[in-house]
């Protein structure tokens, strides 16, 4: 199967018209009824019906199709990534992380590393669930985890980069937004959201909550849904400060516990390429000299 074929087969699946997909595509109809042809002879299903109106897809040929544009998407993407790296870069550093702010600093050292290491690319992957799998994998470089989650794990590098707290999320005109620090007591009568998918620490303080027998709580299936609930004033919740986008969209203040999350960076204890190594220390560095910033 070709590229050509498949865009053959996109195209005709649109316009269900042989003489105009060939002339959308300027080739000739012969030549584009004979790809077509070979495609099918090579799936070995026919993806489309013919008649004197024209062409439809088959039950398999709509399948077939709904795959296919995805997979020429994926394609394009490829062959534009290519491009890119090749026309710029000598090498190339991949970096998976949960969400964009989970490093807050990474832009910042994306532009830094630039001026020092011009042939290098940095490239973020946002992976929420799958980051850990497709690092061990090596399908990436560098991994930001939290380190319980990287205990006797053969093969990598563990290098601390900051200690992350637990804050609590509500509106910005809830008066709990005035207060410098939460306590168990100012969430009585309350509702907070719970779940989604949250680390050991964040269950252990929730579920000390949830025991006093004095806050009520609703079960939320990801941060996501738990910010849009606060936005819409069904409760409030807490989270670690590396969650925080600073966009000002919500108050964040401090809870008085014990729990801390350490965030850390991951890599292949067989890369030794210098320019990983110096964008881990670029990144240790702005955390080290964010004395003041909320984590």
């Amino acid at each position: 199967m070709t590229t050509k074929q498949i865009d053959y087969c996109i195209e005709l699946a649109r316009t269900l018209n042989f003489s105009r997909a060939a002339e959308n595509l300027f080739v000739s109809q012969p030549t584009f009824s004979y790809q077509i042809r070979l495609l099918e002879d090579e799936v070995g299903f026919p993806i489309f019906e013919r008649s004197g109106k024209g062409a439809a897809l088959t039950p398999a040929g709509a399948q077939f199709v709904g795959v296919l544009k995805n997979l020429r998407e994926e394609l394009k993407r490829a062959i534009e990534q290519g491009q890119n790296f090749s026309a710029k870069y000598k090498d190339s550093i991949s970096v998976s992380l949960m969400v964009r702010q989970a490093v807050f600093f990474l832009p910042e050292a994306m532009r830094l590393f630039a001026a020092q290491y011009p042939d290098v690319q940095i490239t973020p992957k946002f992976q929420y669930e799958n980051g850990m799998d497709g690092f061990l994998k090596n399908e990436t470089d560098i991994l930001f985890a939290l380190r319980e989650d990287t205990r006797q794990i053969p093969g990598i590098r563990v290098h601390d980069l900051f200690e992350s707290h637990i804050y609590l999320i509500a509106q910005r005109d809830d008066p709990l937004a005035e207060k410098n620090r939460i306590t168990e007591e100012d969430l009585y009568g309350l509702t907070l959201m719970v779940g989604g998918g949250s680390p050991p620490a964040l269950r252990a303080v929730q579920h000390r909550l949830i025991a006093s027998g004095k806050i009520d709580y609703f079960n939320s299936a990801d941060h996501d849904t738990t910010l849009t609930n606060v936005a819409a004033g069904r409760g409030v919740c807490l989270a670690p400060g590396f969650l925080n986008d600073h966009s000002g969209q919500f108050a964040w203040i401090p809870f008085d516990c014990r729990e801390r999350f350490s965030c850390v960076l991951c890599t292949h204890r067989d890369d030794a390429r210098e320019s990983t190594a110096a964008f881990v220390r670029l990144l240790q560095q702005l955390y080290a000299e964010a004395v003041a910033f909320p984590l």
